[in-house]
């Protein structure tokens, strides 16, 4: 056990490497032109991962891993990282705290593990203004989500004008997932999708690499990526 909640076996570490190296994989799949946006099927998570910590399932923080990718193997400077999985990013927001080249927006439950997260947490130094938390409290669903996206996400996003966006995507924020006490829709996940598509469309070609987070009752964990796959397609 690395923590209460993060237990590893003799084939751990392998595998974690290859869940960020599959993200890796994703960037170079749209980098090269083979393919226009990808999604992620992997695990470990990795949003609750510090540079030099693991936790809360998390071994190695794959969004990270492969925002500093793009910047450096392909000289993107600006990347949009999108978390709405139920659980705040906080090793995924304290790597990027003072980065103003990564842009970090998470919508979460709060208070809720890891307890972080709140909306006057908006990065120090240099990233100050560039990191943006949505709380929500229990009991939102597809409206409240949709709402927040569309009057707040987009606003900064459009501003900030990434040159490519990963999603954390964690789909443990639906109804039917018992370690959330949210209220999204397999749907909803699906209209935040097609948001997201229109927004990449507008400022970054339509690069988007989607890395699986939390999620953990598995008909509606289905369901969600289903609908996530058919809006990235589309």
């Amino acid at each position: 056990m690395l923590d209460a909640d993060t237990q590893i076996s003799a084939a751990s570490y392998e595998i974690a490497r290859l869940a960020a190296g599959g993200a890796l994989a994703g960037v170079d799949a749209i980098m090269n032109d083979k393919a226009d946006n990808v999604f992620c099927a992997v695990r470990p998570p990795g949003h609750h991962a510090l540079a030099e910590k693991a936790m809360g399932f998390c071994l190695f923080n794959n969004a990270a891993v492969a925002a500093r990718y793009i910047q450096q193997k392909y000289s993107l400077n600006k990347v949009l990282i999108i978390d709405w999985d139920v659980h705040h990013g906080n090793g995924t927001y304290e790597i990027f705290i003072d980065d103003p080249s990564v842009f970090y927006f998470s919508v979460h439950q709060f208070p809720h593990y890891p307890n972080s997260g709140t909306e006057d947490e908006t990065g120090i130094g240099e990233g100050l203004g560039y990191s943006l938390h949505v709380t929500f409290s229990g009991g939102q669903g597809d409206r409240e989500y949709i709402a927040a996206f569309k009057e707040k996400l987009l606003p900064k996003a459009r501003e900030f004008a990434p040159d490519f966006i990963i999603i954390s995507a964690g789909f443990d924020a639906h109804k039917d997932d018992s370690l959330s006490g949210m209220q999204l829709s397999a749907e909803g996940f699906g209209e935040l999708t097609h948001i997201i598509s229109q927004l990449a469309d507008e400022t970054c070609n339509g690069r988007i690499v989607s890395v699986l987070e939390g999620g953990y009752n598995l008909t509606a964990l289905a369901e969600s990526v289903f609908l996530h796959i058919q809006e990235l397609k589309s």
